[in-house]
């Protein structure tokens, strides 16, 4: 019998379902990272409007009132840290997290690179005791859910610890959206263990730990490959059963290379949008891109403050 055919959703119905969820929360104080393009200084702009975060805007203020000047935004009641240069800016708007006057951080006209290493630093960064990892948060018009993919962005040949803290931090982004014990993915080529393909190694000591309590909170499965991941048909085919085989929510790919082609693939060939987070730090980032539509961007800042507030709560429960 022949796959029936997913039903078309409507294009951003999935993201305005996680906008509309912020409303139940208060803005949660955000430093814009080097806003000095109309791409970031508008995301932020519309993130504040929609009563979704407060920003600060921390950069070369001249700069960046300049940028409010060409494209019109008002931003003379936000808060705003001067800093000479976008290192500066990166560095400031850490420090601030730190002591405690913004609960998220997003990045302007930077280097992804930039931002993460004043993130990392050993001495006045944000690390915990997790790795730092990257979620693309996709809405596919085929598909009939948000499809998370990771790590696309920070990790590029993650080893078997880091990929289980880029699924423990997945996992904790999917419940903490509200959306649910996560169907984890982990992809590789084949959905069959091959000591000649190390990803289907990792892929089945994943799930291991797993089932002895080391990643704990969603259903693991793999190897499995894209196709019979995210196919009911073709997991049939296959004969893999299962919670995840065929209607996974999240990818976990083999490395930075697969993942980010995965993610463009779908952007640019099946028309997905991508709202993108980075896990792992005292505090969810967000990452927009300048290609980014509006939606887009709301829905990348609508992710952080929700997982923030889910963190928040946490934090007070085991206080």
């Amino acid at each position: 019998m022949a796959e029936q055919p997913r039903p078309r959703t409507t294009r951003h119905d999935k993201y305005e379902r996680l906008i509309e969820a912020t409303r139940s929360i208060p803005p949660v104080a955000c430093a814009v990272v080097h806003p000095c393009d109309a791409a970031s200084l508008t995301g932020a702009v519309e993130a504040a409007e929609q009563d979704i975060v407060v920003p600060t805007l921390v950069g070369p203020e001249a700069k960046i009132r300049a940028v409010a000047e060409v494209e019109r935004l008002a931003i003379g009641h936000f808060r705003m840290v001067d800093v000479p240069h976008s290192h500066a800016a990166a560095a400031k708007a850490v420090e601030l997290v730190r002591e405690g006057q913004a609960q998220l951080l997003m990045k302007g006209s930077l280097h992804t690179d930039e931002l993460m290493h004043a993130v990392v630093d050993k001495h006045c960064g944000l690390r915990t005791e997790r790795r730092i990892s990257h979620v693309f948060i996709m809405d596919v018009p085929t598909y009939p859910e948000l499809l998370f993919i990771t790590d696309a962005a920070i990790n590029i040949f993650p080893d078997l610890e880091t990929k289980a803290d880029i699924a423990r931090n997945v996992i904790d982004l999917h419940l903490g959206l509200g959306l649910g014990t996560p169907r984890v993915a982990i992809l590789s080529a084949v959905e069959t263990i091959n000591p000649k393909i190390p990803s289907t190694i990792e892929a089945a000591a994943l799930c291991k730990m797993a089932e002895r309590g080391q990643i704990v909170g969603g259903h693991l499965d793999g190897p499995l490959a894209l196709d019979n991941a995210i196919s009911p048909e073709a997991a049939r085919i296959k004969g893999i059963g299962g919670e995840v085989a065929g209607r996974a929510q999240v990818l976990l790919v083999p490395d930075l290379e697969a993942g980010n082609m995965l993610a463009k693939n779908l952007t640019f060939l099946a028309g997905a949008d991508a709202a993108g987070i980075v896990l792992g730090a005292r505090v969810p980032i967000i990452l927009t891109s300048r290609a980014d539509n509006v939606r887009t961007r709301l829905a990348s800042c609508a992710v952080a403050p929700l997982y923030a507030h889910h963190l928040a709560q946490r934090q007070s429960v085991n206080a």
